[in-house]
């Protein structure tokens, strides 16, 4: 059906029988390979939202869409009902993978947030504990774990938040890469967990000091508090280390991810713990009839070797670098500040003229480029990780093309 539609027949499509949640970049697309898609039209664009960092490995990479075709024509549901032939090989895989003890499976990033809130309850109940419904976790303002209406109760901002209520209780939020706010909020006995992200993406790529995920690690620890780290956009290379932790030689009690996990050819997300944690959760606690299935189990060992084949994290690292440093060169007063690492980055631009980011967006889309702004002043780029040196430059240029236009 896609072949006959216009994308303006498509858009009106959406429009009319889609809910409203979504102020997507009006191009249509309907093919993608490596870091480049195209349009129902044969336009074609280079990627540079990468679905949030779900397609970290490039649009329908033939090893992980090998692995899911020939699944899928085997066996692509048990339920947790019953065992079966995938699972267990991808567990071990992934713990083996991550350096941890076991995983519980989920399929969004959501879910897998909202598995982590739980053990972490339970870990501070059974373990620490903590009095009866008294559990508290520690949150930064500013995140982005999910839409649940329990990762929306510790959100700070308005458009996820208002006319959701009432709230999940249970959540101390403090600002965002501040130690002595996280010092204080840990003398209270009824901690169970702090849950951060290592990079703010939503919020802007939003980088913390050097050392503060060290010392918030160490601090948690001297504390008995669950370290956690949301890793759904941040991990899996994106950047430049396979975790962001990584850059700090942590090694977070709770680690969660998602997005990449699969490539972007399915939902799968994951959260891996240690035994002590992880198996405070019984029969009947949790659990998902999609999570950890055939399909899932196949995609993301294969997901993950791509990473490890063609060492992706490597050249995040030596990518990123060029992006920022060409980009930082580019002479134009809308340019505030750029910002990120590896291939995770943000620009700021200043309002101008009544142009905003947005319409910066859609210069680029218009000359083929695709990103996404997030809180009207802030251009968030994270392209493909599959992205050849040639093809960071062609887009490079046409990226200073579109912010130059506007001077």
């Amino acid at each position: 059906m896609s072949e006959l539609l216009t994308s303006k027949k498509a858009m009106e499509l959406e429009d009319q029988y889609g809910a409203h949640n979504y102020h997507p970049i009006p191009v249509v697309l309907s093919k993608g390979k490596g870091a480049k898609v195209w349009d129902v039209e044969g336009k074609e664009y280079f990627d540079f939202l990468s679905a949030y960092s779900a397609v970290n490995q490039g649009h329908c990479h033939p090893e992980i869409v090998g692995a899911l075709t020939e699944q899928a024509q085997k066996l692509t549901l048990t339920s947790r009902a019953f065992y079966n032939d995938a699972l267990g090989v991808y567990e071990k895989y992934i713990t083996e993978y991550f350096g941890y003890d076991k995983i519980l499976p989920m399929n969004s990033g959501a879910e897998a947030d909202e598995t982590a809130l739980k053990l972490a309850r339970k870990w501070g109940y059974l373990k620490k504990g903590i009095p009866e419904n008294q559990a508290k976790i520690i949150v930064c303002a500013d995140n982005f774990h999910g839409r649940t209406i329990t990762i929306i109760s510790m959100s700070t901002d308005p458009d996820a938040k208002n006319d959701f209520g009432p709230y999940t209780p249970g959540f101390i939020t403090i600002p965002y890469n501040d130690l002595n706010a996280l010092r204080n909020a840990l003398e209270d006995p009824h901690v169970a967990a702090f849950l951060v992200e290592p990079i703010q993406g939503e919020a802007g790529v939003m980088v913390p000091e050097d050392g503060f995920l060290k010392e918030a690690y160490s601090m948690c620890k001297s504390a008995n508090v669950l370290f956690i780290a949301d890793e759904v956009q941040t991990g899996i290379a994106r950047t430049g280390k396979l975790l962001a932790c990584d850059h700090e030689d942590i090694r977070p009690d709770v680690l969660i991810l998602g997005k990449a996990l699969s490539g972007g050819v399915y939902p799968i997300s994951a959260v891996l713990a240690d035994d002590d944690i992880m198996l405070t959760i019984k029969p009947g606690e949790h659990g998902s009839t999609f999570g950890g299935n055939p399909i899932a189990a196949r995609v993301a060992v294969a997901a993950l070797e791509v990473v490890r084949k063609e060492k992706l994290a490597e050249r995040a690292e030596k990518l990123g670098q060029i992006f920022r440093n060409e980009i930082a060169q580019i002479k134009s007063e809308r340019i505030e500040k750029v910002r990120g690492k590896g291939l995770l980055n943000a620009v700021v631009i200043k309002p101008k003229n009544g142009k905003t980011a947005w319409d910066v967006c859609l210069k680029m889309a218009e000359k083929g480029v695709l990103a996404k702004p997030t809180h009207d002043h802030i251009i968030r780029f994270a392209p493909p990780l599959v992205i050849t040196e040639t093809e960071l430059k062609q887009a490079i240029q046409i990226i200073t093309d579109s912010i130059l236009s506007f001077d």
